[in-house]
């Protein structure tokens, strides 16, 4: 089971409260305004900040 668009639509970055998306990966949420990644973990958003990972571009 994926995210639901439902929920994407309501969530926002925990750290500037902004948008975010779904990776290419579709396994987190990017915010681009904070450089971001929030993992999602058994189609869980993890959304805490302590947790994310700083997004790297390829």
């Amino acid at each position: 089971m994926a995210i639901s668009p439902e929920l994407l639509d309501i969530l926002a970055c925990p750290k500037c409260k902004g948008d975010i998306h779904l990776n290419a990966a579709q396994d987190g949420l990017v915010c681009e305004a904070c450089r971001l990644v929030y993992e999602i973990r058994d189609d869980i958003p993890i959304m805490l900040i302590d947790e994310a990972k700083p997004l790297t571009t390829p």
